[in-house]
């Protein structure tokens, strides 16, 4: 490990008594220096002692060179990165609990912060869905002004009291004619993050087998079959984007280096395709060749994290936990259930032996490299800004985040008590 001196005058923690998950293995006997914002040095642990001050304490004599700094035991826990989630719809069930009901916006973003900050998620990719036709369910978090606005609060909230950080994943269905000029000022105004397409027509997709997308409905609505299969035939009649102004979103999108993202890949052609106008990341793959070809081409492929605790998909698709085995995921998302991240990646290490380093980073290292954030964050290494968090074990069963520190500065703690 490199050694560097602690700058005196300058905000500095040490966390001890952790187990370090870096990129590649898990390290013991180690503490992590934060300076500011920064990792700064991971060292053996015998290296400094700091007597027993604890986090918010300054042990030494005022006049020492450690006199701004602080002591953070980790109790035997896991030190890992903040998780990366890329694609979760989450923020539009607390915007919007009932179909009828809509809450305020920005006490949304607040609220919701406080809560995926207890799950480990210091960094958010909000997907908003641009439908042309609500199929399933009233969602008027979609409608365009309630778009328009939390994309608004989401860059104000850079510059405000905030916890972790906002981006906006604009998630765009391909049979939307009418707001593609919206979708293109988004992009131009550098207020968005990330764009996918996305295209549910039944017959594909996600929705292959067509009774599938018919059991979904009924699900969410009370309807005959005539009324049914006239939601089939409109849907699968209804005109698309044509290739031209897809990559010409695409370019627009490279331009502005915004990542972009198929949906529901479930041929190689698809694949083929949708790499060819740049797609770089392949969400949601429905079969396992389909999974290793995005790979192959170079994708970044994505699964939900809540398939893995389900035991498989909820459309009957391809196991998450299948096609981690089989090294063709690189991305797990929490998709629509927060807290799904730090339990899969404990599942998949605890059930399938897979070693946790690597799960880590199917959280962590991979989404930030998938969205040009590797630079900053996604890994617990020297030069990187320290979005972190303390992971404890309850009783040798259920993973907890006990401490959660964002950009340096601890935002989170708590404290199990028997």
């Amino acid at each position: 490990m490199n050694m560097h001196k602690e700058e005196a005058g300058m905000e500095t923690i040490r966390i001890t008594n952790a187990k370090i998950v870096t990129p590649d293995e898990i390290l013991v006997g180690y503490d992590l220096i934060i300076q500011d914002d920064t990792i700064t040095d991971i060292v053996k642990s015998d290296v400094f002692k700091m007597g027993n001050a604890r986090i918010g304490e300054t042990p030494g004599s005022p006049d020492s060179s450690e006199s701004h700094s602080s002591l953070l035991d980790a109790d035997g826990g896991f030190l890992m990165p903040g998780f990366i989630d890329i694609h979760s719809d989450y923020i539009e069930h607390m915007a919007a609990p009932r179909p009828t009901s809509m809450m305020d916006l920005r006490l949304s973003l607040h609220e919701i912060e406080r809560e995926l900050i207890t799950h480990g998620i210091t960094t958010m990719f909000h997907s908003l869905s641009f439908y042309k036709s609500l199929m399933f369910d009233v969602k008027p978090i979609r409608d365009p002004e309630n778009f328009a606005r939390l994309v608004e609060l989401v860059s104000e909230s850079h510059h405000e009291k905030h916890l972790i950080r906002h981006r906006i994943h604009a998630r765009y269905e391909i049979d939307n004619l009418d707001r593609i000029e919206e979708l293109k000022t988004f992009i131009q105004s550098k207020k968005i993050h990330m764009v996918s397409f996305m295209d549910h027509t039944p017959g594909q997709g996600q929705f292959k087998d067509v009774e599938l997308f018919v059991k979904t409905l009924r699900g969410y609505r009370n309807l005959d079959d005539q009324e049914i299969e006239n939601i089939v035939a409109s849907s699968q009649q209804s005109p698309k984007l044509t290739l031209e102004v897809i990559r010409e979103i695409a370019e627009l999108a490279r331009i502005h280096q915004l990542p972009l993202a198929s949906h529901d890949d479930d041929t190689v052609d698809k694949l083929e395709l949708v790499r060819s106008y740049g797609s770089t990341i392949s969400e949601f793959p429905i079969t396992l060749d389909t999974a290793l070809h995005a790979k192959k081409l170079g994708m970044e492929t994505v699964a939900g994290a809540p398939n893995i605790l389900l035991g498989g998909s909820h459309s009957g698709n391809l196991s998450a936990a299948d096609a981690v085995k089989a090294d063709a995921v690189t991305i797990l998302c929490s998709d629509y259930y927060p807290a799904a991240l730090i339990h899969a990646i404990f599942q998949l290490h605890e059930e399938f032996g897979m070693p946790l380093h690597e799960m880590v980073n199917l959280v962590t290292r991979n989404p930030a490299r998938a969205v040009n954030m590797e630079d900053q964050i996604g890994t617990v290494e020297i030069g990187k800004k320290a979005d972190l968090l303390i992971v404890e074990r309850l009783d040798d069963h259920f993973p907890a985040v006990t401490t959660a520190i964002v950009n340096g500065l601890p935002v989170y703690r708590t404290h199990y008590r028997r």
